[in-house]
Parts: structure tokens; sequence; C-alpha cells
């Protein structure tokens, strides 16, 4: 009797060790996906909010009134930063750039004093633009000649950052469907292995919440113990990725982190639970005849 037993609680032992990888490897792919649905967002948001629209203002507007107007407009509701350059700042900046001074040859200062102007993302969209620029004309026609930005590359991030969105959440739901069927089959799997146990149980007079029971608190460790290694992994790989790419942290963030977390741990929960349910309900409607034919 003792020999037969070892070797199946071995068994059984190896069969919730391959549920617990196969179910962390899924939950990995899973958080992966839902970090990317979350930071697509953020790098949206960050890509939007450093396009540079360019205010030029006139010979006559003297240092002070230049910045007094960029400090104007910094309180308006479309703009996240705003940063004076001054001529001379300018001319400094495109010397080093060009390694040669345009002034020396031109005789005089060709550059304009400007305000860079970084706007907030909901406002980085061409009809918005369009309409900020216009009203900047108009309320500041002293002060301002022009208003400059790069409306094909405007339009051109925001349709390709709305792509990117739309592949991303096809993307989430392809990999849940297939994550499901991933880890119900691999929990199936274990439950059949242990259908001839499910039917002594029943033939002894137990209840099937009796039956159930153990099942179902198998199920919670595996999902608990895959969730914490799948966070792990994540966890890794984000330090990973701030190491090589210290940006990043301008789009994932805590919260970002947080979230993902959460929807792995949850996730890791309720799908092994709802799994085994499904599969030891399943061979508890079954018969001792039935239960030979599969």
């Amino acid at each position: 009797m003792g020999k037969k037993y070892k070797p199946t609680r071995r068994r059984q032992g190896m069969q919730a060790v391959t549920l617990c990888i196969s179910t962390t490897m899924v939950l990995i792919l899973l958080g992966l996906v839902v970090l990317s649905v979350l930071t697509t967002r953020n790098l949206s948001d960050y890509v939007r909010e450093n396009l540079t629209v360019t205010v030029m203002l006139g010979d006559s507007v003297t240092v002070q009134e230049g910045k007094t107007l960029g400090k104007k407009l910094q309180q308006k509701p479309y703009a996240k930063r705003v940063t004076y350059i001054s001529k001379e700042q300018a001319l400094k900046e495109q010397t080093e750039a060009m390694g040669s001074d345009p002034s020396e040859f031109l005789g005089v200062n060709p550059f304009v004093a400007t305000l860079e102007m970084n706007m907030n993302a909901e406002y980085a969209n061409a009809d918005s633009l369009k309409r900020i620029v216009r009203q900047l004309k108009k309320t500041y026609r002293r002060q301002v000649t022009d208003v400059a930005y790069q409306e094909d590359l405007t339009e051109r991030v925001n349709y390709n950052l709305q792509r990117a969105s739309l592949l991303l959440l096809v993307l989430a739901v392809l990999l849940l469907i297939v994550s499901y069927a991933l880890i119900s089959n691999s929990v199936r799997l274990d439950v059949y292995s242990r259908r001839f146990s499910i039917h002594t149980m029943k033939l002894v007079g137990a209840s099937w919440g009796f039956i159930r029971k153990p099942f179902l608190k198998r199920a919670l460790s595996i999902g608990f113990v895959a969730s914490l290694l799948a966070c792990g992994v994540l966890g890794v790989l984000i330090y990973g990725l701030y190491e090589y790419q210290p940006g990043a942290t301008e789009v994932l963030g805590v919260n970002e982190m947080v979230i993902t977390g959460c929807a792995v741990l949850t996730f890791g929960f309720l799908i092994t639970l709802f799994c085994t349910l499904l599969s030891v309900n399943k061979f508890l409607r079954m018969t001792a005849g039935e239960l030979y034919k599969i």
C-alpha cells in the first residue's frame, strides 16, 4: 500500500509543478500585453507633448516682453511648457550645431526670439493646433509674427499611435482567449488524472461541495504561486528596461506596474478556479462507465 502511495504523491506533485510553470508562462505573456496597453497611452501623451510649436516674436519685442508673453501662454490650458529663446541664445545654439557663426558673414544676427511651446497631449492634434495658431496670431498680433509647427508630423504621429493602440487591444483580447485555453487544458489534465478519486469519494457519500474543496484549494495555491512568479519575472524585466533605457520611466511608472500586478494576480486566481470548477463538475456528473470510456 505504501509503495503505491508514494509514486502517486510524486506524480501529483509533478503535475502541480507542470501546471504552475505553464500558468506562470501564460501569465507573463498576459502581463506583458497589459503593460503594453497601459503604457501605450502614456507613450502617446509623451510623444504628443514633445511636439514643439514655435512662436516667432517680432524684432521690436524686448526680452522682458517676450518672457511676460511666455508666462501668459504658460497659463493657457493647452500649454504644458513654454520656453523663451532669445536671439542671442538661438545664435549660440545654431553656431554650435553648424560649427560656424552665421553672423560673421551676414553681418547681423539672422535669428529672432521665439517661444518654444510644448502642448498638452489632448491639444496636440491638427484641429486644435490650427485653432490655437489662429488665436495666437489674432490675440498677440503685435508681438507674434508667425507660428510654426510640423503639421504632417503631428498627423502622422497621431495616426500611428491610434493604429498601435488598436493593434494592442486586439492582441490583448486574443491573448486572453489563448491564455484561457492553455490554462484550461492544463487544469483539465490535472483533474482528469484524479477522476477516479472523485468517483470514489462520490461512492462513499461525499457531497459535491466536499469533493470540490481540495481541488479549489489546490487551484488557489497554484494560481497564487504562478502569479507571484509571473510578477517576479515581470519585475526583473522592468528593472532591466529601466537600467538600459532610463527614459522608460516617462511612460512606465508605479501606477502601471501596480495595475499590471493586480491584473496578473486576479487573472491567475480566477482562471485556475474557474477551470478547476468546470473540470471537477464535469467528472462529478459522470457515471463509472463514462469514466472508463474517456
